[in-house]
């Protein structure tokens, strides 16, 4: 009876253990295969029926923004960024109601904030970039604890697919670091690190610290990083190396040439068509889809010197004004490449309940009267949609 006893204990324990061991594959099973097709959620209200509607078009994966949420204090879950002190339970319980949405329409989601302790996101601080983070260790210790606190909260959720550790960070601001230079040059980032590798702008360094606090409660989630200067993909040179943990997700955003693709761009009269001759850096460059293979060349060369598989890449924003001209064209090529690339993508944004400009399925054409008047009102419609041309370059990829 003891050796039957034994026996029945040791094959309970590995059927847990292999079923616990199957539970945290499964998180980075779902980027194993792909690419993975998404979509970014940073709307300021979430509501079940986006995610209904976000399933029933085979969206597969939605980057979650919390940022724009009512929030108990100052920022939610923070509370405060200029002192956290733990997650807010109020605000928590909201995010995990959302997730219960998520869940009962079978989605994967990516948590991402805007703000972390010391980095207010710029648009809920009085649109003042706040570098604090990057200038002083005592914020990033925060930072540590808040995602530990986040990560133990959310460990169990199948549907978490992965922590996204800061949306677009920028270490480089205030620094004389020019954001773009030449298509296709990425040697000013290595001489940038070299300067102030030991400051906290290191951001290898910051992330190292995050992951490591994740793995001492969380072993299974993946984590997506950002790239530095606003996850601009060339400043992944910056880093001296990858992270040993297999599960980590390189994370970049395409918005090039801004120039063309901003709404800035419809505002001014919509002076840069793609592709056509279009500003980046000090120069006047010809933009097509050739350019914008150029763009992604230093990028792909840390990639392939590094050895990182191609389903650990994540396109997790890109898009284009909807007004501007030739936004069908950037939008065929921008999906066209990253398809040919296999890459991991999340278009932005999907029914963004806050602003119609990256609202792919209004089409080309400005809002009726009718809307504008009812938003005066107070009311918040819902504006027309059909399955344009510009939205059909998207919807034809989610199958």
């Amino acid at each position: 009876m003891n050796a039957l006893y034994r026996n029945i204990v040791l094959f309970v324990f590995c059927t847990l253990f292999g079923l616990a061991a199957s539970y945290g594959s499964d998180k980075i099973r779902f980027w194993n295969t792909g690419p993975q097709r998404g979509t970014n959620c940073m709307n300021a209200v979430p509501t079940e029926a986006w995610f209904k509607d976000a399933k029933a078009i085979n969206i597969q994966w939605v980057r979650l923004v919390y940022d724009k949420w009512d929030a108990e204090g100052r920022d939610f879950l923070l509370g405060n960024a200029d002192d956290y002190q733990g997650l807010v339970q109020k605000d928590l319980n909201a995010l995990k109601q959302v997730l219960s949405w998520v869940q009962r329409y079978d989605l994967k989601v990516v948590i991402t904030p805007l703000s972390l302790p010391g980095c207010r996101w710029s648009q809920n601080n009085n649109k003042q970039y706040d570098a604090r983070i990057w200038e002083d260790y005592q914020y990033q210790e925060a930072a540590v604890r808040f995602w530990t606190d986040l990560a133990k909260e959310l460990r169990s959720y199948d549907c978490i697919v992965a922590y996204d550790i800061l949306n677009e960070p920028y270490p480089e601001i205030g620094t004389g670091l020019e954001e773009q230079t030449s298509v296709g040059d990425a040697g000013r980032f290595p001489i940038w690190y070299a300067q102030y590798k030991d400051t906290p702008r290191n951001l290898y360094y910051f992330y190292d610290k995050i992951i490591q606090s994740i793995r001492q409660v969380d072993t299974d989630t993946p984590i997506m990083l950002e790239s530095g200067y606003y996850s601009q993909p060339s400043s992944y040179c910056e880093f001296p190396d990858t992270f040993s943990d297999d599960t980590i997700l390189y994370s970049v955003h395409m918005y090039e040439p801004y120039a063309f693709t901003s709404n800035g761009n419809f505002r001014n009269g919509a002076l840069y068509t793609y592709p056509g001759a279009i500003p980046f850096g000090n120069e006047l460059v010809v933009w097509n889809k050739e350019t914008m293979l150029t763009y992604f060349e230093p990028f792909e060369d840390w990639i392939r010197r590094h050895s990182i598989p191609l389903n650990r890449i994540v396109v997790s924003e890109f898009g284009c004004m909807r007004r501007n001209p030739g936004a069908e064209r950037y939008l065929s090529d921008m999906v066209s490449i990253l398809e040919d690339k296999k890459y991991h993508w999340a278009f932005y944004a999907f029914r963004e309940d806050d602003w119609d400009g990256y609202d792919y399925e209004i089409g080309t054409k400005a809002l009726p009267w009718s809307y504008w008047q009812a938003r005066e009102r107070g009311e918040f419609p819902p504006p027309p949609r059909e399955n344009t041309p510009l939205f059909t370059i998207i919807r034809k990829q989610l199958r």
